[in-house]
C-alpha cells in the first residue's frame, strides 16, 4: 500500500481541515523567490487546485533566490517548470498554468472561475496594483507580499493590513495607486518592519540589463539584492496564512462578522 504522503499535514489539521485543503483553490500570481516558496508549501499541504501565474523565463540570477531556477531549468517558462514540481510533489494536484503577464488585459482571464484565495507574490508595482485592485473589486480574499528586497532580519517579517505596514516603499506605491482607484487599504501583507534606508545607500545596486525584450515587460527597473532566506520566509508566511484561512474556514470574515 502507497504510504499517504499528507498524513503529517492530517494529524495537524483534521479530516476536516484536509478535506477543506484538499478542495480549495488557490492562485499564486508571481512565482519568484516569494511565489516559488509560496507554492511549494501549498503543494506539500495538499492544496488541490494551484493556478500558477508568470509570464518570465527562468534565468541563472535567479538560482541564488527561486526554488523553480536550476543550471537544468534555466530558460524554461517558470510557470511550466513550477506545474511540474507541483504535480511531482502531489500527484493529484490540479494545476493551472497560466504564462502571462498581469494587466488591464489579461486579469479577467487570471481571475477567472472559483479562486479561494489569492497569492500576489508580483514585485512590479503597476501589475501589482492591478491584481490588487481587480481582487478587492471581486471579493475575493488576498494576500499580498511586499517588499523583502534588502531585509536581513527574519525576527521582524510580520502580517498584517496594507494601512499598518511602514519603512516599505512599496507598500507606500500601492497604497497611494489603490487610493487613486478608490480601493480601500485593508489588505492582508506580509511585510517586514525592518528600515531599509540605511541598507538601500549601502546597497550596491543596477540596472536591469535588456537581456531579451519577452522576459521583461514595464518599466526599467533598479535591481535590489536579497537574501533567499528572507524571500523564502515571505512566501511560507503567506502560504501559511493561507493554510490557516482555509482550515479554519475563512476566519477573516468571522472575525470581522463578530465584531
Amino acid at each position: 500500500m502507497t504510504e499517504d504522503r499528507f498524513s503529517r499535514i492530517r494529524q495537524m489539521v483534521g479530516e476536516e481541515g484536509f478535506k477543506r485543503l484538499s478542495e480549495a483553490h488557490v492562485a499564486i500570481m508571481g512565482l519568484g523567490a516569494v511565489g516559488s516558496y509560496a507554492t511549494e508549501a501549498l503543494a506539500r499541504a495538499g492544496v488541490g487546485h494551484l493556478r500558477l501565474v508568470d509570464f518570465d523565463r527562468i534565468r541563472g540570477t535567479n538560482i541564488n533566490r527561486q526554488l523553480f531556477a536550476l543550471d537544468s531549468t534555466v530558460g524554461e517558462p517558470k510557470t511550466e517548470v513550477a506545474k511540474r514540481r507541483v504535480v511531482d510533489i502531489n500527484p493529484g494536484c490540479q494545476v493551472e498554468a497560466m504564462d502571462m503577464f498581469i494587466d488591464a488585459g489579461t486579469i479577467d482571464a487570471a481571475l477567472a472561475g472559483r479562486l479561494d484565495i489569492v497569492i500576489d507574490a508580483i514585485d512590479s508595482l503597476a501589475p501589482k496594483v492591478e491584481l490588487l485592485s481587480q481582487s478587492l473589486k471581486r471579493g475575493l480574499k488576498v494576500i499580498s507580499a511586499m517588499g523583502a528586497a534588502l531585509r536581513t532580519d527574519p525576527s521582524q517579517v510580520r502580517v498584517g493590513s496594507l494601512s499598518e505596514v511602514h519603512h516599505c516603499p512599496l507598500a507606500r506605491g500601492v497604497r497611494r495607486r489603490l487610493r487613486r482607484r478608490g480601493f480601500g487599504i485593508d489588505v492582508c501583507c506580509v511585510f517586514s518592519t525592518e528600515p531599509v534606508d540605511a541598507l538601500r545607500k549601502a546597497a550596491i545596486t543596477y540596472d536591469r540589463p535588456d537581456e531579451d525584450e519577452t522576459l521583461h515587460r514595464g518599466r526599467k527597473r533598479t535591481v535590489l539584492g536579497s537574501l533567499p532566506t528572507l524571500t523564502g520566509i515571505f512566501g511560507l508566511v503567506a502560504a501559511n496564512t493561507a493554510i490557516q484561512w482555509l482550515v479554519k474556514g475563512d476566519p477573516p470574515d468571522e472575525e470581522k462578522d463578530e465584531g
